[in-house]
Formats: C-alpha cells, structure tokens, sequence
C-alpha cells in the first residue's frame, strides 16, 4: 500500500513545498548541508525525500500525526539513512 500511495514524485513535490516555505527550517539547512558536502542538489532532495518518507507513511497509511521531532532527527543523520535498514 506504502508504494500506491506514496510515489517518489509526491516526496519530491512535498520536500520543494517544505524549501519553499522555509518549513521545517531542517529541510533548508539540510540542503544547504548536504550541497557544501558534494552532493548534487537532486540528491539532497531525493536523501530528503528519504527522511520524510516514514512519516508521511505514518500520516496516510496510519492515521498518525506528523513526528517533526523524528523527521529532524533523520534529517540530521542524513547522508546515512538507518531507518531504511538494508533497503539503502
């Protein structure tokens, strides 16, 4: 259900709409962050778009409300992604 619901172009529209608006300001520093160490600026917003995945997951597909703190937190880890376990 995860993947009908939750294609890659819609994390992608959601991280632009978060850059956008400057919320949650963990998204633009994250950007920043990940650019000054070489990544390109479509693989920070696809390691990004990593970092929200869960939680969007957790808002459709378990009526959850968003975790902003966990969201931050992966943001923080990233260019490392261990909340995906062996799917990285």
């Amino acid at each position: 259900m995860s993947e009908e619901l939750l294609d890659q172009a819609m994390l992608f529209e959601v991280v632009e709409n978060q850059l956008a608006d400057s919320y949650p300001k963990q998204v633009t520093e994250t950007l920043l962050r990940l650019r000054m160490t070489g990544h390109s600026r479509d693989e920070a917003i696809e390691l990004i778009a990593c970092a929200l995945a869960p939680e969007m997951i957790d808002v459709i597909e378990h009526q959850q409300s968003f975790n902003l703190e966990r969201y931050a937190a992966h943001l923080a880890q990233l260019p490392e992604t261990p909340w995906l376990g062996d799917e990285a």
